[in-house]
């Protein structure tokens, strides 16, 4: 069900035990003053770090639309895939090309969007969820 945000925070992140290896992703999405708004803690098979992180930017930005953002803030902590989804570093890896394509596309539905990566300890909802995941 929509909800009458137009603005929420999107705490991501994805991981994988060995890299390749089993993989997760954990999404939370809120308001800008922290009120919880949904979560995603989810197996996605067999994946490397990066490509669980795409995953799980992907998701939370289906989940975001879902609740009817019209801006997001993405907060995640890979810096790797901030800087390529800005376009600060190019995206060689061939498997991650699509991925990242998908995801400027999603990011181009939304009025206004932005991402940081911060450290884990400032993601720890996020990671939280990846590795309730991967226990279950």
């Amino acid at each position: 069900m929509a909800t009458d945000h137009r603005r929420l925070v999107l705490h991501i992140d994805g991981g994988a035990r060995g890299n390749p290896g089993p993989a997760a992703i954990g999404v939370v999405l809120s308001d800008p003053d922290g009120a919880l708004v949904a979560t995603v803690s989810d197996r996605i098979g067999e994946a490397t770090n990066n490509v669980a992180e795409y995953r799980a930017l992907l998701r939370g930005l289906e989940l975001a639309a879902e609740h009817g953002a019209r801006e997001v803030h993405v907060v995640n902590d890979s810096e790797l895939i901030a800087r390529q989804v800005t376009g600060a570093y190019r995206v060689k890896h061939p498997a991650m090309r699509e991925l990242h394509r998908e995801a400027v596309a999603r990011l181009e539905g939304f009025d206004r969007w932005s991402i940081e990566s911060v450290p884990r300890a400032e993601n720890a909802r996020a990671d939280s969820l990846v590795n309730e995941a991967l226990d279950r």
